[in-house]
This record gives structure tokens, sequence and C-alpha cells, in this order.
């Protein structure tokens, strides 16, 4: 091994040693001995790739002895230079990214990492077969901003970096169809560095409803939808399995007309970060055209709460059936005390139902994902989502809501979407959402007009 390399401190501290093993037929043969493991399947929020088992008990002998010169030697040399006692943990496994594979913003901490390293075995690498490992910026929260640097893979490199509160990295999705970008990584543990106090992010304002009345129903929303008998058999369904998909929910020509209002107007975007949470971008709602308007106007709506009720069977409006007589007479006593005590019928009680919506517009390379504060902020709630602007959109483009149980790795529902089918989900407060990152595979379907290839989303959240 060599130990000479390139260190940077910026954005955070990294060392970069090139032919690292010194040995070109050794580095061949464990290359060979790599490539013949087996490989599972890694996908979630966070990254998708394929991964080897923990190589720390493998016996093949070129694993065995690059693993015992990196938890040897060379890890008594590295803890000499960083001044501290690395512990002899072995932490190393092998994983292979190939075309639209990923790992998303993350800064790696975990108990008793200390510092992360990747040998790269890949074959002659460019910045345009993408793969390359991004070092982030960060704000005055410790909150990544931005990529600063992009290392390129390249042969019998290695990469080491402090892991710590701001080593926010990611793996740049993989765009070469015919190239496999494999490495060797792990860490080296020892005692962590102090981590300051987790930023906390504002909530998104809350809202009752808008007082508008049915006449919007009537104007947006396809008639089958409006029919009572038929909203009776839309809550039996829903009831039977908390979700349902309402297609074709908007009129026709409403819907192309939002459509096109969002492809050929001149609406404001803003970019959502940070990036180790999200990335999409949101409209203004003072840029909405006026048509967009009326159509989020129609889902911030009285009527429309009062129509939620009747699909779904919860409490969105005062209106709407209780389960329970007791309830529903305890509800109209309350109302009768109101009025002797003359309070105001307009001041939203704790229970009033309200909402939070976005108008989304999401591209290659956008996603949102779990984060650790999601499980303790869970709450029951009726997600809603509108799709527009995406025919033709397939499932291996990613971009669909996926639901899965707190602590769990399998998949509950996936939301894929679908133009004017409206999504009703109703979930739990062990059930977490994140939207799966677009990869370079929806770059090839043409939408519109629009050298952007976007879609638009309506998303909204109701709570009784």
């Amino acid at each position: 091994c060599r130990t000479a390399g390139f260190l940077d401190c910026h954005p955070f501290p990294h060392l970069l040693i090139r032919n690292f093993i010194q040995s070109d037929s050794f580095t061949e043969n464990l290359q060979r001995e790599l490539l013949d493991l087996n490989f599972h399947e890694k996908s979630n929020d966070l990254y998708k790739f394929n991964q080897s088992d923990d190589l720390k008990k493998r016996k093949e002998p070129h694993i065995t002895g690059l693993r015992a010169a990196l938890f040897g030697l060379f890890r008594s040399w590295l803890g000499e230079v960083l001044g501290i006692e690395l512990e002899p943990i072995v932490d190393v496994s092998c994983a292979k990214y190939q075309y639209t594979d990923v790992l998303l913003c993350h800064d790696d901490e975990l108990e008793g990492r200390r510092v992360a390293f990747i040998l790269y075995l890949v074959p002659p690498w460019e910045s345009s077969d993408g793969g390359t490992l991004d070092l982030f910026s960060t704000d005055d929260h410790f909150q990544p901003h931005s990529v600063v640097k992009s290392l390129v893979p390249s042969w019998n490199t290695l990469i080491l970096f402090e892991v710590s509160p701001v080593s926010f990295h990611q793996v740049a999705e993989v765009l070469s169809e015919d190239k496999c970008r494999l490495s060797l990584s792990g860490w080296f543990h020892g005692p962590s560095l102090e981590r300051p106090p987790r930023h906390i992010e504002l909530p998104f304002p809350r809202s009752p409803h808008l007082p508008r009345d049915e006449t919007l129903l009537l104007e947006w929303v396809n008639p089958l939808y409006l029919d009572v008998d038929y909203q009776s058999q839309v809550q039996q369904e829903f009831e039977d399995s908390s979700e349902i998909q309402l297609k074709n929910f908007l009129k026709e020509e409403k819907f192309k007309e939002v459509s096109e209002a969002l492809r050929l107007t001149d609406v404001q975007w803003t970019k959502q970060g940070p990036p180790n949470r999200r990335c999409y971008e949101v409209a203004s709602l003072e840029s909405f055209p006026q048509c967009v308007s009326a159509c989020w106007e129609l889902l911030c709506s009285e009527a429309f709460f009062l129509l939620l009720s009747n699909f779904t069977g919860l409490r969105l409006h005062y209106l709407s059936p209780s389960d329970e007589d007791e309830e529903e007479e305890k509800d109209q006593e309350d109302e009768e005390e109101g009025e002797a005590t003359g309070s105001s019928g307009d001041t939203p009680s704790p229970s009033t139902p309200v909402c939070v919506g976005e108008l989304r517009r999401w591209a290659h390379g956008d996603y949102t994902l779990l984060h650790d504060g999601d499980a303790s902020k869970a709450e029951y709630a009726l997600d809603l989502l509108l799709p527009l602007s995406c025919p033709g959109w397939q499932t291996e483009f990613g971009g669909f809501t996926s639901y899965i149980a707190n602590e769990e790795d399998e998949e509950l529902l996936m939301v894929y979407p679908e133009e004017n089918s409206l999504a009703l989900v109703y979930r739990d407060k062990e059930t977490l959402k994140f939207v799966k990152h677009i990869n370079h595979r929806s770059s090839t379907l043409p939408i519109g007009d629009s050298c952007r290839r976007a879609v638009y989303d309506f998303s909204f959240v109701y709570y009784e």
C-alpha cells in the first residue's frame, strides 16, 4: 500500500491516494474475486445499487490480504495521523453501481464511525459517466447546501474522509449504460465527533377550508364522482383498503387547461431542500395562472372537504356523518352551548379540519427522503395526489410515492404518477412516505412542447 496522496479540507477533510495497491496483478485478482461474489439488490428512499455481504469473514486470498492490510498497518498509520486510537473493527463490503444506480445525500454518521474509505476498481471513467463522489457544503444550521466538489472514480484509487456532522456526500447517478462502478468501502471506527443539536424545520402552516360552495365541484369535477350512490361505493372501497385512485377525476377540458397553463405559462418555481431531505420544485401561489388558482381553490374549498368526507368516511366537515350517534349529539350540545355563551363560530377550534398543500414540479434527479425525525412527528392524515402532464410515465423512471411501515423496509403501497388520477391514501402514525428518485431513464420521455421534461402534481394533506 502507498500512504502518500492528496489531502484537502474543503468542504470537509478528505484524502485521495492514487495507485493505492502497488501490485497490478494483486489489484486485478482482487477485482475478479469481488465480481464473483453474490450481490443483493438494495433499494429504498436513499439508494439503489447492488451490495455484497460483509467481507470480514471471506476467505478469498486477495480479499483477505487487502482486509488484513487495511485494518492492520494502514489502520495504525491512519490512527497516528489523526492522533486517535482507531478500534480493530472490520467493516467492509463491496458495491456495484450500474445504470441509474445512485446513493443520495447523507452524512454517514452512525455511532463509532470515524473515517470512511472507498477503493475504486473501475474501468476508465469520465465525469459524463456519472457515479462521481459529490461533496456538499453546509449552511449555518449544519445542513447540506450544494455540491462543491465531485471526485471521479478511477482504477486503484482510495478515498478517505472524516465522518462528521458536516460530511454530507452522495454517489451521483450512474449514467453509463455499459460500465460498472465497482468499489470496496467501509469505515474505521473510533470516538465519534461531537454533534451539534439537530436542526428542526418549521412545519408548513395549515389552513381550514376556503368558504366555497358546490358550484366549484359542478364546474371542475367529473359528474360521476358527484353521484351520491357512486360516492358510497368509493367510500366502501376506501374503508376496505385505506387508499383509492379515482381516474379521470377532473373534467377533461379543465384538466387540459391546467396542464397546458403549467407548461406554457411563466410560473415561479423554487427549489426545495435541504438535499438530505428533499429535492424538487414548488410553485409560488402568487404566480399561478387563473385556471391553476381556481383548481387550487377547489382542493382547499369547503365543498371539497365535504366531498372527501363522503369518499373516505373521515370527519373532514361538520356535515359528514359520524360513526357514533353519541359523538354527534355531543357536537350538537357543544354548538348550542357556544351560541348561548356568545362564542364565535368563525374561529377554528382545535378539532377543525385543516389542510396543507403544494403544487410541485418534478424532473430528472428529484426525490424526497425519509428522515430521523419523521417517525416522531407522524400523524393520522389523508394524503391527496393529483398528477398532471405525465403521459407515458413508466415504473422504472422512479417518481412514485412509496409508503412504508416505520422501521420496516417492505413497501406497503406505491402510488405511480397517472394523468388526472386522484390518489387518496390514509396513513396512521406508523406509516411514512417518500418519493423515489427520478432517474435518467425519464429523460427519454417526450412531454409536450416543453424542453424541460417535467411532471407536475398537486400534493395536499388533510387532517381531521
